[in-house]
């Protein structure tokens, strides 16, 4: 006899003993039945048997899941069309394609066009392919139906072999996701404090060392032309070379425009005083 089958006949065995025993117990069948006087006369009547009752064991009730081992609220099968980001994803549940918004968790930004894709993003992105593309999901509900953006809010679960899967929850323990909520989609808010205070002490992903930022090379400021030291150039002018008065020159008698100069500005080049001269003309 397999081990299998000794194991079920034990148990037939018990159960059996039981029924017998409980049996005994109702029908007194235990005790003596009473002795009548030898002179006493007989019944007229047959006596009428006692009932029995059998013993049926009772069956254990099912527990129900712990919280995050398994979806205990409403829920619907969809099925994963792309992966938006790290906590965003579109799926078809039977009604084209939908924005689904992960609750209660927040990933780096990576498809804002008003913002660079932030640090980690991609990572966190592609963990979420890892988990989702592609397959088939059980979507749990919480409170709210969609977010101001339209999009659903739910929990995304995969299941594997019966063993459930919380991808939101999956990617705060991994640090590719933090902790955002919004009341009142709170239900597994706990959970998250819990994995996000791990994964922190761990240094993973998002709580870990920062990479170096390079510093930006200081510019180089214009190298200031020097002055002219041709005896025939005004040291007013220190970037062009104009003689030096007299003759009294304007700026129709020379080609240069928009350069640098210094007083005393023999010639006049420069009538707003702003360091400039000839700037039109």
């Amino acid at each position: 006899m397999t081990g299998l089958r000794a194991f079920v006949a034990a148990v037939v065995v018990a159960l059996t003993m039981t029924a017998r025993s409980t049996d005994m117990a109702i029908t007194g069948a235990d005790e003596p039945e009473p002795t009548q006087p030898a002179n006493a006369a007989s019944p007229s009547t047959t006596p009428t048997p006692r009932a029995t009752r059998t013993a049926r064991p009772t069956a254990a009730p099912t527990p129900a899941p712990v919280l995050g081992s398994a979806p205990t609220g409403r829920t619907e099968a969809a099925r994963v069309l792309r992966v938006i980001d790290g906590d965003t994803i579109e799926v078809d549940r039977g009604r084209g394609p939908e924005s689904v918004r992960y609750i209660g968790v927040d990933t780096p930004e990576t498809v804002d066009p008003r913002r660079p894709v932030e640090w980690m993003g991609k990572e966190a992105s592609d963990a979420n392919g890892a988990l989702v593309d592609g397959r088939d999901v059980v979507l749990e509900f919480d409170v709210s139906e969609t977010d101001q953006f339209g999009r659903l809010l739910r929990y995304v679960w995969v299941s594997d072999g019966g063993d459930w899967l919380l991808v939101n929850l999956a990617l705060v323990a991994a640090g590719f996701a933090q902790l955002t909520t919004y009341p009142p989609d709170v239900k597994y808010v706990d959970l998250y404090l819990e994995a996000q205070e791990e994964a922190r002490t761990a240094e993973r992903g998002l709580w870990g060392e920062l990479p170096a930022t390079p510093t930006p090379a200081t510019p180089k400021p214009a190298p200031t032309p020097a002055p002219k030291t041709d005896s025939n150039c005004d040291p007013s002018y220190p970037t062009v070379c104009i003689p030096p008065y007299p003759p009294d020159l304007d700026c129709g008698d020379i080609s240069h425009r928009r350069f640098e100069v210094l007083p005393p500005d023999p010639h006049g080049f420069d009538g707003d005083n702003d360091g400039i001269g000839c700037e039109s003309g």
